[in-house]
């Protein structure tokens, strides 16, 4: 038993180890959607142990010529984490425990569907954010999907 413990406990550290993300990034990128140039731009911090959220913020803009939409959530707005592991892929998912509450926090008086999932999916380096959570963005419909590389910071707006 001695020598097993020994081995379980390193094994319990590896699965920990591998369901932690540690991302910081600052991205924008330009397009060209309908002849109007649109500019998009995310600034996040996402630390997660686990289903442990330790620092969670995002803010994702979209810039027009004539206007602008965010979106932000950080760990003031009730979040609550789920995390999975296969193989070299670890997949969060991001929630707010009550939508209704944090959407009125922030003093959003139109509705808009009341659902915020935001799936962060980790392989080696690479991060890629896939949100689904119009409650948090005011007249704008969703925060914006990218890829992060961990590694350099690099980002690419998913289209």
């Amino acid at each position: 038993m001695r020598r097993l413990l020994p081995a379980l406990l390193a094994l319990a550290c590896g699965a920990a180890a591998g369901q932690a993300l540690d991302a910081r990034f600052a991205c924008s990128s330009e397009r060209n959607e309908d002849g109007e140039k649109v500019v998009y731009t995310d600034v996040a911090t996402m630390r997660l142990k686990g289903d442990r959220i330790e620092a969670f913020s995002w803010e994702s803009a979209l810039h027009r010529s004539t206007h602008g939409f965010d979106c932000s959530i950080d760990d003031s707005d009730g979040l609550s984490a789920e995390v999975s592991e296969d193989g070299a892929r670890a997949t969060w998912r991001v929630a707010l425990r009550d939508a209704r509450a944090a959407r009125d926090a922030r003093g959003y008086t139109f509705d808009r569907r009341m659902n915020c999932t935001i799936r962060l999916v980790r392989e080696g380096d690479s991060l890629q954010v896939k949100p689904t959570c119009p409650a948090l963005c005011g007249s704008r419909p969703n925060f914006t999907e990218l890829s992060v590389d961990l590694k350099t910071g690099k980002c690419r707006h998913e289209e």
